[in-house]
């Protein structure tokens, strides 16, 4: 800009760069001779992002604490970094709109536990498997267990629609009659389930995994059919470029163990969970966390820590009851010491709104006590780790872990360790000597469960949450 006269400018444009000039014709020679010659790589990237088609579900993609997650979601964001793109997700109500979504040419991949069955690759191309899954019919836990296929013609079986298990009823029981639902999710049939609207479902064995701790009321019967492989799918044609990256993704995932520790972030915390669990927290939830919620939300207000997993502590160590004691004398909601509770100006323990403010600050204190290159949300789970058995037994099972080849940043490697705490091969090593390492563990996976189920809860304004805010 070239200055005239005071308080007015004249612009002066400048001539374009070489640079410019050719990211002009490149783009205008797209727009006049379309991108037919172009490969499905090449489209997304002249995009600028790539684009995966998935359902909503816990297997999936879902908005959790931290934002956008899922065992999908987390992988397919790992494969476009890879591909140096941003991820766009697009959420679709069933696996029949998917396909047909992506045969529209309205997306690049599917990624939403799709086994890679036959009749399927007529349409699709698969690409890696990453993982196998078992078909699994459900039913209502007190009914009647049905034992083979023949037995699932005493009650109702519904099924969502574009699903795989169509093929294997008419091949298994020709006779048997079954109902395609539309538009529902996989928790629409869990929940029709428990209300006894439907008898049976048939899911894989992963999505009943994952869902088992938000409906108590369901249980497995019987696997239908051998374990089936679950890949990503694109569109079956000549080109191929993207399902070579794909190929090319996969082996490294696999190599590095992002694969492995995918899986352990996503389904590790389940592999003791017990249904009972669920019915005494959701009887709890209705009975003890009401008068303390308020209490909750204000530690959480206070210390920008998240209510729902304050109130996930208090229930893995008192079962929110004021007036629980231990055997070693810790005492209250949160179950404080009285050493601790004196640092902390905690006068009463047994008065559930300082026990609850004692409890959140001294998490916080965990928490900012760690190294700050450690992110979430291994931030927080040793965090809790060190709550529960101390900061300074938890530094001993950082340090053997990086001593025996794991990550001490990394909660998962830790936690293989801290049972090392009670050996005294490596308690002899430490600083701070033994200590019960198994307890951390399963004191850190129990609140993951219940801070989950919390999450889940809110998210779909389940009547025990939603009618305490009123």
């Amino acid at each position: 800009m070239d200055r005239q006269e005071p308080g007015r400018w004249r612009y002066r444009p400048r001539l374009p760069s070489l640079r410019l000039l050719l990211m002009l014709a490149l783009l205008l020679l797209f727009a006049t001779s379309g991108d037919s010659d172009l490969t499905q790589l090449e489209r997304i990237q002249a995009r600028g992002s790539l684009m995966m088609l998935t359902v909503n579900g816990a297997s999936t993609y879902y908005l959790g604490a931290q934002g956008e997650t899922g065992f999908e979601y987390d992988l397919a964001r790992r494969f476009s970094e890879y591909l140096g793109v941003p991820l766009e997700v697009i959420t679709l109500p069933d696996i029949a709109e998917l396909v047909d979504t992506l045969e529209k040419g309205q997306g690049d991949f599917i990624a939403a536990n799709l086994s890679r069955t036959v009749l399927r690759q007529d349409r699709l191309r698969f690409g890696p498997r990453y993982d196998s899954v078992a078909p699994v019919v459900v039913y209502r836990r007190g009914s009647r267990r049905p034992d083979n296929v023949a037995e699932l013609r005493d009650g109702r079986l519904a099924l969502l629609a574009g699903t795989s298990y169509e093929p294997l009823l008419k091949s298994a029981a020709p006779d048997l009659s079954w109902e395609v639902l539309d538009d529902l999710s996989i928790e629409d049939l869990f929940e029709m389930i428990s209300n006894e609207e439907i008898d049976y479902t048939i899911v894989d064995s992963n999505i009943l995994e994952l869902n088992r701790r938000f409906f108590p009321d369901i249980r497995p019967a019987f696997e239908i059919d051998e374990a089936q492989d679950l890949a990503w799918a694109t569109l079956r044609r000549d080109d191929d470029t993207l399902a070579q990256q794909m190929r090319e993704f996969f082996q490294l995932a696999e190599q590095d163990g992002l694969l492995a520790d995918l899986r352990q972030r996503h389904y590790a915390h389940l592999e003791n969970y017990e249904p009972v669990g669920t019915y005494t927290f959701q009887r709890q939830i209705r009975e003890r966390l009401p008068p303390l919620r308020p209490y909750f939300e204000q530690a959480a207000q206070d210390t920008g820590l998240d209510w729902r997993l304050l109130a996930a502590v208090g229930y893995q160590e008192s079962h929110w009851n004021p007036d629980a004691v231990s055997r070693t004398g810790v005492r209250g909601v949160m179950m404080l010491t009285l050493r601790t509770a004196r640092q902390l100006g905690i006068e009463d323990r047994r008065d559930p709104e300082q026990s609850i403010q004692g409890g959140a600050r001294y998490l916080k204190r965990m928490i900012e006590r760690l190294p700050d290159r450690i992110q979430e949300p291994d931030r927080t789970w040793l965090a809790l780790a060190a709550y529960n058995i101390g900061f300074g037994h938890l530094e001993d099972a950082r340090v053997l872990t990086e001593r025996l080849g794991g990550n001490p940043d990394r909660w998962l490697d830790v936690r293989d360790h801290l049972p090392l705490l009670t050996q005294e091969r490596w308690y002899s090593q430490t600083r701070f000597g033994y200590a019960r390492g198994y307890e951390p563990v399963d004191f850190v996976e129990n609140i993951r469960t219940f801070y989950d189920i919390l999450l889940w809860m809110e998210g779909r304004s389940h009547p025990l949450l939603a009618q305490q805010n009123r």
